[in-house]
């Protein structure tokens, strides 16, 4: 009993797993919208693009203060997000091409600017996160970012459905596309700056789908696919930083190796889409078939037909 309890007896534990599914549900949550959307492209590239922004900041503050990284990776994020949206609109490029164009210059102009100017910040810790050292000022970030995207996602939940699948349908009903759409952008970039910390750049992606990738092998609701999807990511939050605690491992990865093991456990036996309920009913068809052909035996191939 002792080895279950042990983690929980020190501090810097208890506040691990707090920021730990806090983040996990954040990004679960929000997942769905980034899955149905198709915009996983775009979250990998804004991910990616925070780190130039955390630079600046860094830069221009002269150190770590939470106000001027917050505001240098949400201007960064979205001059990302705006400026692969003007190219795809004034060139004959898709937003995607611009997008992989942008993220890949504005990440390495990040590691050119910390190795320029000395920053005094290991890009390690950025690109993989360090859950263990946030701050207190860390943790009422990300209090307040999960307060006000979460109630905000929840409310506009029925139009945001409607522009997933049928923005012209939408506008027709007096719903401002564009500005859900610019809504939704903030809310993604407000929750990977609230991850950036703890989880890092690199593995924001998979704590972001992976859970609502999960959900979505295992039902058709769309607010079940919200809500699980916050639910496995915090989970998987959890459960992650509790095995890098034991293994003495990175809990980002730790994190994201979790959701992974869960998500396989989904793909493999989601009783609606699983690949093993699959490979049974298209046995079962095959037998069935063959069965309504006189003389012909279970496994006999259509060649062996009499």
């Amino acid at each position: 009993m002792d080895w279950l309890t042990e983690p929980f007896h020190h501090e810097f534990m208890l506040r691990s797993l707090i920021t730990g599914a806090l983040v996990g549900f954040l990004g679960g949550f929000l997942g769905g919208f980034v899955v149905l959307r198709r915009m996983s492209l775009m979250a990998d590239s804004l991910s990616h693009s925070l780190l130039p922004g955390l630079a600046i900041g860094f830069i221009l503050a002269g150190g770590l203060v939470p106000g001027a990284l917050f505001g240098g990776g949400l201007f960064a994020a979205l001059a990302v997000a705006l400026g692969a949206q003007l190219i795809s609109r004034s060139s004959r490029l898709k937003e995607d091409t611009a997008l992989g164009i942008l993220y890949t210059v504005s990440f390495s102009s990040g590691v050119v600017l910390i190795g320029l100017f000395k920053i005094p910040v290991s890009l390690t810790h950025w690109l993989f996160g360090n859950i263990l050292g946030l701050s207190n000022t860390d943790l009422w970030m990300i209090w307040g970012i999960s307060l006000v995207v979460v109630p905000l996602l929840a409310a506009l939940q029925r139009p945001l459905l409607l522009t997933l699948f049928d923005p012209t349908v939408a506008a027709s009903q007096g719903i401002r596309v564009n500005l859900l759409n610019f809504v939704l952008m903030i809310c993604l970039v407000l929750t990977m700056i609230a991850s950036l910390q703890a989880i890092g750049v690199i593995m924001l992606l998979g704590l972001l789908i992976t859970p609502a990738a999960t959900v979505y092998l295992l039902c058709d609701s769309y607010p079940k696919m919200l809500w699980g999807g916050g639910l496995i990511g915090m989970f998987g939050s959890c459960s992650g930083l509790l095995l890098s605690y034991r293994l003495n491992l990175p809990s980002g990865a730790c994190i994201v190796l979790m959701l992974g093991v869960i998500f396989l456990a989904a793909y493999l036996f989601s009783p609606r889409y699983g690949l093993l309920l699959r490979l049974r009913r298209a046995r079962h068809f095959h037998d069935e078939s063959l069965a309504r052909w006189p003389g012909a035996a279970p496994g006999d191939s259509p060649g062996k037909r009499p």
